[in-house]
């Protein structure tokens, strides 16, 4: 059964605060989900507003939004030509867009916060937190320029490693109340490059609820090894099919869920390889099937690369879900993976792009089912004391009221 984000028992009104998203809900950031339903579980009411809608993306199952998400208009043409108020104040702020960011490329921005700005004062929102320092921030960066509306935003991963010019992403953290980010490689990162924002900057890890995992039972019978992510390079899905390729000796089944890009090209790359029955390209799962799919698995592995294009991941989800499940582990020593992963405790580490040291790992795994239940249960215990969405959500609201992202 869907949960409702927004239904259930009043609690606290006249927060003053909201979720400004640009794309929600998103197939792929199912964090932004769970952490809005813990917020408000914690007796905060907000509203949420989108800029963008969710379309071509898979079916979601976590929750129910529908009808309950404010979105921005597709289009500001009409309101443009229909309104002369809006219109001279576009023009205005337009004139600082260039002087700023060098261009008008970005006035959609603008237009967003000028329409954004009085539906928001209307709604008495004086705060609005933005996952991800890209498209959301800079809006919300000109919702504080042109109404004084207050915004915060959590920093992931591209959106600060490689999307946006450093120079803008300064700008963007210098008027943000605060900003949060989701592990300690990505808070010595901002620290490191933004040292004048450094007082703003603070690591809370992106939260899952570790009790709504069955943990696995690792069932008799054919192994099952299990990653989900996008279908793009960063995921380093290639090197997990040529691994599988090197334990064609073993019994196994492999299920890469997800969707992208690289699909028809990793569909190619079993069937060049001779592993038709071994490894599926599975396709997209929601959240429930998804877990499932882990409540019987033997092994997660997830063996991410920094890409061509620079882009790489921080803190993978999918990582913390398999742990809370009770699946061993295998990733790459990538960014803040290592501090999911305990080498040689939890899980292994490996090298990026090391397809050999890759399956000599997975091969340990599936052999060794003693060592494997061992890394499995302290994986289960690192993810209960790190990652539990209670402890999470409640170190960030203790955050947006110390910043006053919250009456009350």
């Amino acid at each position: 059964m869907l949960r409702n984000l927004f239904g259930g028992p009043k609690k606290k009104e006249g927060a003053g605060f909201a979720y400004l998203f640009e794309k929600f809900p998103s197939f792929s950031q199912t964090f932004c989900i769970r952490e809005a339903m813990a917020v408000r579980d914690s007796g905060i009411e907000f509203p949420v507003y989108s800029i963008r809608k969710p379309c071509d993306e898979p079916l979601q199952d976590l929750c129910d939004c529908a009808g309950k998400v404010t979105y921005l208009p597709d289009t500001f043409g009409h309101i443009l030509t229909e309104d002369a108020n809006f219109r001279r104040a576009a023009r205005k702020a337009l004139d600082e867009l260039k002087e700023l960011w060098g261009s008008e490329e970005e006035k959609r921005r603008i237009y967003e916060a000028l329409w954004l700005g009085p539906v928001l004062k209307k709604a008495g929102v004086d705060h609005v937190h933005v996952h991800f320092a890209g498209l959301g921030a800079r809006t919300a960066f000109w919702l504080n320029r042109l109404f004084g509306i207050r915004y915060s935003v959590t920093a992931h991963a591209n959106d600060i490693f490689r999307d946006e010019p450093p120079e803008r992403l300064k700008q963007i953290f210098e008027k943000a109340s605060l900003v949060v980010t989701v592990s300690d490689f990505s808070l010595r990162f901002l620290q490191d490059n933004y040292p004048t924002c450094h007082a703003k900057f603070f690591r809370v890890y992106n939260g899952i609820d570790t009790g709504a995992f069955t943990v696995s039972a690792r069932p008799a019978g054919r192994p099952l090894i299990v990653s989900v992510g996008r279908y793009i390079e960063k995921k380093g899905f290639r090197y997990l099919v040529e691994a599988c390729a090197q334990l064609k000796d073993l019994d196994f089944e492999c299920q890469i869920i997800g969707h992208g890009p690289l699909n028809d090209e990793l569909k190619a790359q079993v069937a060049e390889l001779g592993l038709e029955g071994k490894v599926d390209i599975a396709g997209p799962r929601s959240e429930g099937e998804i877990k499932a799919l882990l409540g019987r698995s033997h092994l997660f592995v997830l063996p991410c690369i920094t890409g061509s294009d620079g882009a790489m991941d921080n803190l993978p989800t999918v990582i913390m879900e398999a742990m809370a499940a009770g699946v061993p582990c295998i990733s790459t020593a990538l960014a803040a993976v290592p501090e999911m992963i305990l080498d040689g405790t939890t899980g292994y580490v490996v090298p990026e792009a090391d397809t050999a040291t890759l399956a000599a790992r997975m091969r340990s795994l599936l052999t060794n089912e003693a060592q494997a239940a061992e890394m499995a249960h302290l994986g289960l215990e690192r993810a209960r004391a790190l990652f539990d969405l209670q402890e999470t959500s409640h170190a960030l609201t203790e955050l947006f009221r110390k910043h006053h992202a919250i009456r009350g």
